[in-house]
């Protein structure tokens, strides 16, 4: 009897706890977990396969942790396959892409939101057009006039076609149309023009917009391949993407542990600008609406 009487406040607990369980939306998390565990063991797989041997990554049944950690597989993309050029070309082109996107776009941008002028809505109609051409498409027309003004193989081959990007427009134009139009006529009021309101008033209030953009435009650049193996035609101006490429092909494909150590080394800038900037990228993303 008196175990009875124990049991049944027990189990009533355990139910309670189960329905608080669901209430709290515990299934939810669970799922999301999971989905995230999927997406991110990919990378954790290449992170992990970069500091294991040959061997360890054919091994089989294949194993997640490396028995012996080597660091071998890095040192040989700065000793034997001059990963500082590569590096610093990569750098060069998304910083000077990215530096050009802050300015155009943001001008580009300012335009469409605050300036009123004849032809407006059809010149943003044409930018949003252009989202829907695929960049592959316009290889063949840009390789022509870069080749034509006798700037393949250069960087100004890799940057130019890049400066200013229909999303990027889109992106600054909708963040400084939110501002309160108030600011610019106080500011002509007190005699400023348009040139000095665009630098003084509305750029330094489209950190988040910029941050986004920023990020965007260095993901791009940084990762864009096909552009950088047409007009890049020597190997002092490979980025690293493309010298990716070129040693996975041959008898180099099958070296899979240099391979991930080079994935590694293309993907760190873009994670460590990303966790620098993550909060004004979220709150850029939040402010302007991009899904």
């Amino acid at each position: 009897m008196s175990q009875a009487m124990t049991s049944a406040p027990v189990a009533e607990n355990k139910v309670s706890l189960w329905r608080r369980f669901l209430n709290n939306r515990g299934p939810v998390y669970i799922v999301l977990t999971l989905i995230g565990f999927l997406w991110i063991f990919p990378f954790l797989w290449m992170a992990l396969g970069s500091v294991k041997t040959q061997r360890e990554i054919l091994a089989k049944p294949p194993k997640l942790l490396p028995e012996h950690v080597t660091w071998e597989n890095f040192a040989r993309w700065f000793t034997q396959l001059d990963f500082g050029t590569y590096f610093t070309n990569s750098l060069i082109v998304s910083v000077i892409t990215v530096l050009g996107n802050i300015v155009f776009c943001s001008m580009v941008g300012y335009a469409l939101a605050k300036m009123k002028f004849t032809g407006k809505n059809i010149l943003f109609g044409a930018v949003m057009v252009t989202l829907m051409v695929p960049s592959v498409a316009t290889f063949v027309p840009l390789f022509v006039i870069v080749s034509n003004m006798g700037l393949s193989n250069s960087y100004a081959a890799l940057i130019l076609p890049f400066l200013t990007q229909p999303i990027g427009v889109f992106l600054m134009r909708q963040f400084i149309g939110g501002i309160p139009d108030a600011l610019m006529e106080a500011a002509r009021i007190d005699g400023a023009g348009e040139v000095r309101i665009f630098f003084q008033i509305i750029l330094p209030q489209c950190g988040p917009a910029i941050a986004t953009l920023s990020i965007l435009t260095f993901l791009s650049s940084w990762n864009n391949f096909l552009w950088p193996l047409v007009a890049a035609q020597t190997e002092d101006k490979y980025t690293l993407p493309v010298a990716l490429s070129l040693y996975s092909t041959g008898q180099n494909a099958t070296n899979y542990s240099v391979l991930l150590a080079g994935a590694v080394l293309v993907i760190t800038p873009i994670l460590l600008l990303f966790i620098f900037l993550q909060r004004y990228f979220i709150q850029g993303v939040a402010m302007t609406g991009i899904k």
